[in-house]
Formats: structure tokens, sequence, C-alpha cells
């Protein structure tokens, strides 16, 4: 069984702050920070990951995720196999196809549907995975052309790639490629450009696993899975809190509430022991969260198990 990996995903903050985050994070025992990708008042995704290399010892840097459609991949490649570098080999490459229309709007940059967006996604991640180790590329696809492009490779021999993403297609091509396979759940993106409806339901998850590992059966071993927690409400009232989610519609039923990895509801043992049920039933050992002091007893539990 995979051993538990967890993130911390930095919010809006100064300089100083994103640099006291991220110690804080290590100390707590995090084993990655995370940054975004989102057009606004926000730190950019990849910059940021130097300085909080630069005051930490250990932990490893993802961006989660960049938007595809922001990154040519060429360029992507340039820039985090330097990062790579100046960061002593720590970083890991989170990449989606991008959801956000409103930014899209605000750039003026034309939102394709779904399908293209992972199509091209798709294409991407095949052309990072062989520029980061070093080969010459010669790309001829739907979206991409290139003819004997190289750049730096990464300082670690495989720099591992996270691709976050749902529906059949694009998560056939993210368990044959992707190192890491951040599970969404996610269905139509709500009118604020930023939130979703949620696809929580448990057996919904059951289907998408097992589909993911049908079709990375011809691998040595199967993509890590991730999940991105939406929340973590440390209370006595466990049921109480699933109630509130329901009667929120982040989820379905109060079953569906209390299973999803998606949130980290009760007590610190009690959330401690939903991760340990979340990976025996789904293979997820990757959780990702946005509360340094409400997870870091969580991890304390789950070290070693």
């Amino acid at each position: 069984m995979a051993a538990f990996r967890f993130g911390y995903q930095v919010g809006s903050c100064d300089a100083d702050e994103l640099c006291a985050n991220a110690v804080a994070a290590e100390v707590a025992g995090f084993d990655v920070i995370h940054t975004w990708d989102h057009v606004g008042d926000e730190w950019s995704p990849l910059a940021p990951l130097v300085a909080i290399a630069s005051v930490t010892e250990r932990i490893r840097l993802c961006p989660l995720v960049v938007n595809n459609d922001f990154h040519h991949p060429v360029h992507l490649a340039r820039e985090v196999a330097a990062i790579d570098h100046l960061t002593g080999g720590r970083v890991e490459l989170g990449i989606g196809a991008g959801h956000s229309f409103t930014e899209y709007d605000a750039i003026g940059a034309a939102f394709d549907p779904p399908a293209i967006r992972k199509a091209r996604m798709a294409e991407a991640v095949e052309i990072l995975r062989r520029l980061l180790d070093g080969e010459a590329v010669s790309f001829s696809g739907d979206h991409y052309q290139l003819r004997d492009v190289r750049t730096k490779r990464s300082r670690q021999d495989h720099l591992p790639i996270l691709v976050g993403v749902n529906g059949r297609t694009a998560l056939s091509h993210a368990a044959r490629h992707a190192d890491t396979v951040g599970l969404t759940m996610l269905g139509r993106t709500l009118a604020d450009g930023q939130r979703h409806e949620t696809r929580w339901e448990a057996d919904r998850l059951d289907r998408t696993t097992t589909f993911i590992h049908e079709q990375a059966r011809d691998r040595p071993a199967p993509p890590e899975l991730h999940a991105l927690v939406q929340a973590v409400i440390v209370t006595d009232g466990r049921e109480e809190a699933a109630v509130r989610v329901v009667r929120d519609r982040w989820a379905p039923t109060l079953d569906d509430a209390l299973a999803t990895p998606f949130l980290a509801l009760g007590t610190h043992e009690e959330i401690a022991e939903h991760l340990l049920a979340c990976r025996a039933r789904w293979g997820i050992s990757y959780f990702s969260v946005r509360d340094i002091d409400s997870f870091a007893p969580v991890i304390e539990r789950l070290r070693g198990r």
C-alpha cells in the first residue's frame, strides 16, 4: 500500500507570510507545498517556489495546478527545469486543462470546449515528459507542432508530473502518462468561474478509481492518486458537520459526505481514520489541504501507517 503524502496549498498572503507559512508547513510535517494558477491578485504559480525553497530544507514544490492553456509546454519545461535545478531537485509539476471561463474572458483568450482543452493538455503532458527527461522533441499533433526542440533537462532523473482532470478520455491518458492523477470529481463551473458543482458520490469514485487502475494495467506500477481536501472541519460532531455539508449541497447524501476524500470532518483521530479508509477503499494516498494548524495533528497520527 502506498505511503501517505501530504500537501499544503498556500493562499493569498504577502511575501513574508508566504515564506513563514512554508517554514510552518515543513515543521508540521507536510511533504509538499503548492501554489496555484489563477489570473488575479494572487501569486503566480512558479516564481514563489524558488523563494519557498530558500527558506526550507526538504519540502517538495508543486503548483496545483498550472493551467495548460496559459503556458506553452516548451516554455513551461524551460521554467520548471530551471526551478528544479535552483531548488536542489525538489520540484513536481501539477497541470490541468483550465476551467475558469472568467479568466479566459479577462485576458481575451478563447475558452474551448472541455474535450479540446483536455486533448491539448494531453499533448502537452507528453511533450513535457520528454523535454524534462532531456530528449530532443519533434512532435506533430492537433495542438502543438515542434521540430527538434531541446530544453534544459530537470535536475531529477524523473521529475514527477501530476495531472488533475476528469472525464474518461482524459483520465485514461493520465492513467497511462502521469505519475500522479489528481482526482477532482467536479462538475459544471459555476457563474463566478471558480466554484464547481461537486460529484462526490462514493460509488462514482469507486467507478473512477477502478477505471484508472484498468487503464494503467500495462504500467509497472499504478499512478499515485491525489485528492485536494476542500474543507478541514475539526469538530466533536462529525455527523452534524456532514449534515451541514449536505444542506449546503457539497455532497448529495450523508453517507457521501462522510465517505468523500474531499472533506475532512471530525476530531483529528476521526479524520486520520477517515483518510486510512479512503486509502484502503480507493488507493488515495496523497492529500492536500489549505490549513496547516488544523491538519498537522492528523499528519502526526498517520506517519508511518
